[in-house]
């Protein structure tokens, strides 16, 4: 029988014979002396969302040992916008299971995801890290299930056009090189990710294929997606922001430019940052059973749509998020749900439910069974963009979800949001709908805010920069003030072209 570490890309797992979970100081010194590796790095999220990076060239075992055993001092007040520069030292300490050899040092470098503490040693209420472990752990507590979440990282690699077999615009949709361009930096990214211990379902092309004919060379700006597997959530918050990283660092290498902007070219497709979750208990699937969508799961989608406004604060930090949430771009804008719809807020996807006779019809010769797996039905939120504070965003899912598990108009709320297929049209006027820009989300987080404070979850300073950080824009009525100025949108696009 095949074992658990079998297969696993992680040169780390593979070399101690353990996953990654059990990791200890003592295999991680062990790993790095037999493997001649020369420096450790620290990688941590600081308040933009964005990883950072301390570099240790090891000078002998007590210097490893230490590094590894108390970690080291940071100045918070230049990572986090809200901390006080009076008391700005913090600590960052290494998580040992989160540990990869890195892939990008010419010098042989082990990297490792570290968690953030205050002067007393206790974990900071405001780094990214903690939010989200919290408002899981609380999740678990109320109601004793896990929530999993998996990230579709959309992104467009920018480049000189191709002229052999071009591209057809808006027409990239899994497509397969060559008429697909950059398959080898996608794929390339995957192998990456997954030796860094991300959990990756797959990659494919994306509907946006774009070509720009300014002055100079004709340009393309061509789009990929990489979905990863469901995570318990503080690990799929953190592979999604490892994941932008590799992709960045890669496309670099070859003289590449990518984006994960919401919006690089007015009218043509935006990229989302759709998160599909599920709640999990004792290892079976409690948002569906043999027969769909159960009551767990319609609290879930009512608790997302509850807060979907505030949500809007963590997963649509640009101005320009909202000109990708515009009817006809398959993205929402009325707050309801549906059955496979892709322009309603929350989508429940096609799932594998009475259908175990496919593998056997297509492969008449097989005798094996199935193997036994959990259901696969999830929740899809299809309002989140690149630009969100994943972190953020994933901890804001969570309250939501335990929310919508505990409210006894929960049930109620689902039926009456639920949208058919043949009737979201005329039912959608009779819809809210979603912020239409940073100030409304501002307004939409300020009136929801105690909600995610609640249980110390959120700490009312991040909320308040939060709010501050969307306000600053001024964007309120964005969309109608620049419409039909098409040089005054680029100029805005373009200022927003690297978020996240």
């Amino acid at each position: 029988m095949y074992e658990e570490i079998d297969l696993n890309p992680n040169r780390i797992v593979h070399f101690l014979n353990k996953p990654a979970k059990d990791f200890t100081k003592k295999d991680l010194i062990n790993f790095i002396v037999k493997n001649d590796i020369k420096m450790v790095n620290f990688r941590y999220i600081g308040g933009d969302g964005k990883l950072k990076c301390l570099n240790f060239i090891i000078n002998n075992i007590a210097h490893l040992d230490k590094i590894l055993s108390i970690g080291e001092r940071v100045d918070g007040s230049s990572l986090f916008p809200y901390i006080d520069a009076s008391s700005s030292d913090l600590y960052v300490v290494p998580r040992f299971r989160t540990a990869f050899l890195s892939p990008f040092y010419s010098i042989p470098s082990v990297d490792i995801l570290c968690s953030f503490y205050n002067n007393e040693g206790f974990p900071l209420a405001s780094a990214p890290e903690n939010i989200v472990l919290k408002a899981h752990n609380c999740l678990k507590e109320q109601t004793g299930m896990t929530l999993e979440a998996l990230g579709e990282l959309e992104y467009y690699v920018f480049s000189e056009a191709d002229s052999i077999y071009p591209i057809i615009p808006q027409k990239g949709y899994q497509s397969s090189h060559p008429f697909s361009k950059w398959e080898f930096i996608r794929i390339e990214a995957m192998k990456t990710i997954s030796e860094m211990g991300g959990q990756i379902k797959y990659g494919h092309s994306e509907v946006g294929n774009i070509m720009v004919e300014d002055e100079g060379p004709i340009r393309q700006y061509v789009q990929h997606e990489i979905e990863f597997l469901p995570q318990p959530l503080e690990d799929a918050a953190d592979q999604i922001v490892i994941a932008k990283w590799v992709l960045r660092e890669i496309a670099y290498k070859y003289g590449l430019e990518i984006s994960f902007a919401p919006k690089i070219i007015v009218g043509h497709a935006g990229s989302g940052l759709h998160i599909h979750s599920r709640l999990v208990k004792d290892g079976v699937n409690m948002i569906a059973d043999q027969h769909g969508l159960n009551d767990n799961g319609k609290k879930l989608i009512a608790g997302y749509l509850s807060m979907s406004k505030s949500l809007s604060a963590f997963g649509n930090t640009v101005p320009t998020s909202f000109l990708r949430l515009v009817p006809h771009q398959e993205a929402p804008t009325n707050i309801c749900w549906g059955d496979r719809n892709r322009s309603v807020l929350v989508r429940v996807p096609l799932g594998w439910i009475g259908v175990d006779h496919m593998m056997e019809n297509a492969n008449p010769c097989e005798t094996d069974e199935p193997p036994k797996v959990m259901n696969n039905q999830t929740v899809e939120l299809r309002s989140p963009d690149g630009s969100a504070n994943v972190h953020h965003l994933l901890a804001g899912m969570a309250v939501a979800a335990r929310k919508g598990l505990e409210s006894k108009n929960s049930l109620e709320n689902a039926e009456k949001l639920y949208v058919d297929l043949d009737v979201h049209r005329t039912k959608g006027k009779n819809l809210d709908q979603i912020p239409g820009s940073c100030f409304e989300a501002a307004k939409a987080l300020e009136n929801d805010r105690t909600v995610y404070e609640e249980y110390k979850i959120f700490p009312a300073g991040t909320i308040d920069n939060t709010i501050k950080t969307l306000k600053d824009f001024q964007d309120d009525n964005f969309s109608e003030k620049l419409y039909g100025k098409d040089k005054e949108l680029k100029e805005e696009v373009k200022k927003y072209i690297h978020c996240g």
